[in-house]
């Protein structure tokens, strides 16, 4: 009888320990890939991207009606025509690149998450898929070319996307895939105001750059709120170029007559205690001009992991 039960025992054992060798593993995300985001304004966003912020422009590999303006071998600001009854939103999504896009795909699948069927190859052999995070923005998984190139950019304001925001609604929704499906680790958070959580801060797993939740107050659940601007919203939905000195960093703009359109009006420290100066595209998507460190005290809480670098 004995004997039985043991065997039985070891039976179940195996069974978990091939199921366990057999579940998909996370594949490493390793950054930002880039942001997408629409314009009504082709020419005026070219001159943005270009002129003012320094990328490079080339052809987008993935929907050959954008364009890409590109700050490094594989990060950059991907723009597509806008969309008919878009309303306010210039937010199509944000990516990350990952080690393997069919792995990453996998994984989510074995999860439980809706994922399509297979990744799709981009035309310099990038692979990438799509997914929506639990309040419907859209994602994807970048795994770029095996021989992607910097770009001729030499005049570009900074080389690194260090982070990427957008509006969210509840924290704890985002988390559970953020945080607890995609392994992202927390790395600061604040307010506007003492006690008041505006701002929260997670890295990828596999590397330093990080999203920001920039949490709304309006009604709970998916969507713009209804009494949203556009300009509010472009605060909400942006992306940060990390720089060594963002005063340097201005001076150059300035001495390079660079600074035309809608920006702020002079370098500022940030809750987190990080130099920053915000530009805003043609259709006010914000590019927040960051630090890599802190030169105050940051407000709200400490610092848990280390800074991105050049």
């Amino acid at each position: 009888m004995h004997s039985r039960y043991f065997a039985a025992a070891l039976l179940a054992a195996l069974t978990v320990a091939a199921a366990a060798q057999t579940a998909p593993v996370r594949p490493q995300i390793l950054g930002i890939s880039h942001l997408a985001v629409y314009t009504s304004n082709p020419a005026a966003t070219e001159h943005y991207y270009h002129d003012i912020i320094g990328a490079a422009k080339e052809p987008d590999p993935e929907n050959p009606q954008g364009v890409r303006y590109a700050v490094s071998a594989t990060q950059f600001i991907e723009v597509l025509p806008l969309p008919p009854g878009s309303g306010i939103n210039r937010l199509d999504h944000t990516a990350w690149n990952v080690s393997s896009a069919e792995a990453m795909r996998k994984y989510l699948a074995a999860k439980g998450w809706k994922t399509p069927a297979a990744v799709t190859k981009g035309s310099d052999a990038s692979r990438w898929f799509e997914v929506q995070d639990p309040e419907g923005n859209k994602v994807q998984f970048v795994q770029p070319s095996a021989h992607a190139r910097a770009p001729d950019a030499p005049n570009a304001i900074g080389h690194h996307i260090i982070h990427v925001g957008f509006m969210v609604h509840s924290r704890a929704a985002e988390d559970t895939f953020y945080r607890d499906l995609l392994g992202f680790r927390p790395y600061w958070f604040g307010g506007m105001q003492e006690g008041k959580l505006d701002w929260v801060s997670q890295q990828v797993p596999d590397g330093h750059d990080w999203l920001e939740y920039m949490l709304t107050s309006g009604p709970s659940g998916s969507g713009i709120p209804a009494t949203m601007t556009l300009h509010a919203l472009g605060v909400l939905d942006h992306l940060s170029i990390g720089v060594v000195s963002v005063n340097d960093t201005y001076k150059v703009l300035e001495a390079g007559n660079r600074l035309g359109g809608v920006h702020d009006a002079h370098t500022q420290i940030g809750k987190d205690g990080k130099g920053q100066f915000n530009l805003y595209d043609p259709d006010g998507i914000r590019l927040e001009l960051m630090n890599f460190h802190a030169t105050e005290k940051p407000c709200c809480s400490p610092f848990t992991a280390a800074d991105p670098t050049e």
